[in-house]
């Protein structure tokens, strides 16, 4: 039978990358858009939002600013990844591109020499600038989302002092009218361990995106133009779980006719299928880290859940490889039990 089991809907589009606000295949979770929005428009507002990679984070963002944007109000992304490697080199140069970046965004120019004084240190001088130059400048609040702030912490020195600076301008947004402007949405993966009264973690709204249920994806399949049955869906889900990256790629790719589900679900868990790079990718980053593939051996080797030291369970976690059950851990999904069951010589 052909893989064209009905008429697509859209035009098709490959599952990677932030999803566009006009997109057919973006899969909304309504109650968690719904409580985002309400949080948005109000005074000093922080919405966290945390999910392993390619969950959809990004995407729920440029929704929020959007949200934003139709209340009038000015809407800045800011993904770290863009700044140049030596912009961490230290904090001055870190919040000095900060700071420029975001006026650029907002069309301000650039007036850092005006206010960067080195007697006040380089926290007091971002500070200064928000509440004097930028913020002042605008009419209406304006939503600032943080995208990819996991990457700043692999640069502990900047980690340390910018992070609370977050903090410290939502605490101030709670009585004060300039940084009442202010609306921070931060998206990350993990968590950085910081004193509890300094962490922008314990803070604002929290938001963690779940897994797609079946559902939503019985509707994404109509979407793809698939006309699938009931079982079809549950055996996707049985390799995948509800990963929206994963269930959108198989989805593409058999939508495309370059597979059938069969086909998919025999080689998925290979490197001749799919998810060859996606897997490789997680592959990769447990082998540079000895203990946490210790611990991925021991989850994958049993088809219960297992109970694993705290400390790597909350590493694990926000790499998408496992979910919890309890207080033990199991794999995601089986497409992970069963690549890294292969790939690490494992025998159930």
């Amino acid at each position: 039978m052909s893989a064209f089991q009905g008429a697509v809907v859209a035009e098709l589009e490959s599952p990677t990358g932030q999803v566009a606000l006009d997109s057919a295949f973006y899969v909304a979770h309504l109650r968690i858009e719904s409580d985002c929005y309400k949080e948005i428009v109000k005074a000093g507002a922080l919405i966290r939002v945390k999910a392993p990679r390619q969950m959809g984070k990004t995407s729920l963002m440029a929704r929020i600013l959007h949200c934003g944007t139709e209340q009038g109000y000015q809407a800045v992304a800011i993904d770290f990844r863009q700044a140049d490697g030596n912009v961490f080199a230290h904090l001055d140069p870190f919040l000095r591109w900060f700071c420029a970046n975001v006026g650029r965004r907002l069309k301000l120019p650039n007036k850092l020499a005006d206010y960067w004084d080195e007697i006040f240190g380089s926290k007091d001088n971002c500070t200064v600038y928000f509440e004097e130059c930028l913020l002042p400048q605008i009419k209406h609040p304006l939503v600032l989302g943080l995208d990819e702030l996991d990457w700043i912490f692999s640069h502990p020195p900047i980690a340390n002092d910018f992070l609370p600076l977050l903090r410290f301008w939502h605490e101030r947004g709670k009585n004060e009218a300039i940084w009442k402007k202010l609306r921070l949405v931060i998206v990350h993966q993990d968590v950085y361990t910081l004193n509890a009264n300094q962490s922008p973690f314990n803070v604002g709204f929290p938001i963690e995106l779940p897994q797609l249920n079946q559902s939503q994806i019985q509707d994404l399949v109509g979407r793809h133009g698939l006309k699938w049955t009931s079982k079809q869906v549950e055996k996707l889900m049985a390799m995948v779980g509800g990963h929206p990256y994963l269930v959108r790629m198989a989805l593409y790719r058999i939508a495309r006719g370059e597979m059938t589900l069969e086909q998919l679900l025999q080689i998925a868990p290979t490197e001749e299928g799919l998810y060859s790079d996606h897997l490789r990718r997680h592959l990769l980053n447990l082998e540079e880290n000895q203990e946490l593939l210790t611990a991925m051996k021991r989850v994958v080797a049993q088809n219960s859940p297992v109970r694993i030291d705290t400390r790597e369970a909350s590493k694990l976690l926000p790499m998408g490889l496992v979910k919890m059950k309890g207080n033990d851990v199991l794999p995601l999904c089986e497409l992970y039990r069963q690549y890294f069951c292969d790939r690490l010589r494992i025998n159930q």
